[in-house]
């Protein structure tokens, strides 16, 4: 019986050695693949929030940054392009926007945190083409050059169009009188 003592003793023993140097490995070896899941540093800057200057910025004119690989329209409306946006729903297809993506705490008719600052993610919902700002219509608004879809200035489509939904309205949050922060609501939520 003594002589068993010795192998059970080192039979453990090697286990215990196997068991760690096995975990030890595979430690080892998933690092690279964790590793692999987080995003790019590209990819961070990417999807980081953009700020963007209105100082400049005067009624009527947009400027479009790229924010997560995607246009961003920043427009300044008159007021009487905000109080055309409150009379003039009759022929839009969801004018209270209760079918649209936007953050909760946009107004839904002009579809902004300020009524004169109107932010949006300028890709079509019919089709993801890129409309851009027509002001030479009597209807002015968005144009989506690929299917003819039209927005207003709150991006609210109208109806009959090949778009079903309203353009997005990414999160963002105004920083200051002339700097808005797109891609961040101000409250830590993007």
């Amino acid at each position: 019986m003594t002589d068993d003592a010795p192998d059970a003793q080192r039979r453990r023993l090697l286990i215990a050695t196997t068991s760690a140097v096995g975990g030890l490995g595979l430690v080892a070896g998933s690092v690279p693949f964790v590793c692999a899941l987080r995003p790019s540093r590209s990819a961070e800057v990417a999807a980081a929030p953009v700020e963007v200057d209105l100082q400049a910025l005067r009624e009527g004119e947009q400027l479009t940054v790229q924010w997560r690989g995607q246009p961003v329209c920043v427009l300044r409306r008159s007021a009487a392009d905000q109080a055309q946006l409150l009379t003039d729903e009759a022929g839009l297809a969801d004018p209270l926007s209760k079918e649209s993506l936007q953050p909760p705490y946009v107004d839904p008719r002009l579809r902004s945190r300020r009524p004169d600052i109107f932010v949006v993610t300028a890709i079509c919902t019919h089709l993801g083409c890129i409309p851009s700002l027509d002001t030479a219509t009597t209807n002015q608004g968005y144009l989506c050059p690929c299917h003819g879809s039209r927005f207003d200035l709150a991006g609210r489509v109208y109806r009959d169009q090949p778009a079903p939904l309203n353009l997005a309205v990414p999160p963002y949050h105004f920083k200051g009188e002339n700097l808005v922060v797109i891609g961040s609501d101000g409250e830590g939520i993007t």
